[in-house]
This record gives C-alpha cells, structure tokens and sequence, in this order.
C-alpha cells in the first residue's frame, strides 16, 4: 500500500515506528534511493535485515517509541498499524515534526473507523487524519485502501506532508 507514495529522490533517513518483524520496513527501503537508511523501532527484539535488495542501510532500535525513543534529525517517519496506540496523537506528532528535519514527511497505515477496541484503543479515521495535519500545516493524501482481514472495515494508506 505504500508503493505509490511520492518521495524525494536525495538520500533520506526514515524511522519505522513499531516495526514488529519489519515488513513495512524493508518495503519502504525499497522505495527509498541508494544512500538512504532506515530505523525500524520496536519494544520488541527484532531481526532485521541490515540492507535492502536496492542498498539501502536498515538498523533496528529496541525502544518503545510512544515513551523513551530519543531519535533526532531523520526525513521521514513510517507508522504502520502504530498511531493508533497514541492516547494524544497531535503532541505525539507535534513532538515528532520537533525532531525532524526540514519538509517533515510521514507514512501511515490505519483503519478507518472511529470504533476503538483493544486492538485499536485510539482510532483515527482518514478524515481525522486529514484534520491532525491540517493543523499543522500538512496535507494529507491517501495512497490507498483495502479491506481489513479483521471485521469488514477498510484499511487505508496515507502520506502527510
């Protein structure tokens, strides 16, 4: 789903918050240009691959993003399936943009429903997605959608930049 996201072609770092086994995170390393790297973060040890097929570097940092990541100067940041662990996303993300370098850019996967569960305590559907970056003078734009596997809802793919 992150395939049709639009990135610089300059070599960029990103970080991959809450990578679990780093299928998102070798699937951006893949969209990224040579010289670029990629940080996969999770609480969780993890086995990453320490380049991807196009050789771009990925590290693995075990950390648990939503409290002690101390991560500065990166381009970009890949939450997949991980914002909605975030009771106060605007901070979160405002704290984030802090950290970043200049032109901030972000990659999400998320269920679009407003119903919260145990699996997704704090939901963001596209449109309020769309309302967090327009306060922070972002836009967001959908890349793509799916069927989840988990109870009929859509899944969607999203860029802020």
């Amino acid at each position: 789903m992150i395939a049709s996201a639009k990135l610089s072609a300059a070599p960029q770092t990103w970080l991959d918050l809450g990578c679990g086994s780093g299928t998102f995170t070798v699937a951006l390393a893949e969209l990224l240009p040579n010289g670029s790297r990629v940080m996969g973060i999770d609480r969780n040890a993890q086995q990453l691959p320490e380049q991807s097929a196009n050789g771009v570097n990925i590290s693995f940092i075990r950390a648990d993003f939503t409290a002690d990541m101390e991560v500065e100067n990166f381009d970009g940041v890949l939450m997949a399936n991980s914002l909605h662990y975030i009771p106060n996303q605007s901070q979160f993300l405002d704290l984030l943009i802090s950290r970043m370098d200049q032109n901030p850019q972000f990659l999400f996967i998320e269920y679009d429903t407003d119903a919260a569960n145990p699996w997704v305590p704090y939901p963001i559907t596209y449109v309020k997605m769309e309302q967090l970056f327009a306060d922070k003078n972002m836009t967001v734009t959908k890349i793509g959608e799916r069927p989840s596997l988990y109870g009929g809802r859509k899944m969607y793919a999203a860029q802020a930049l």
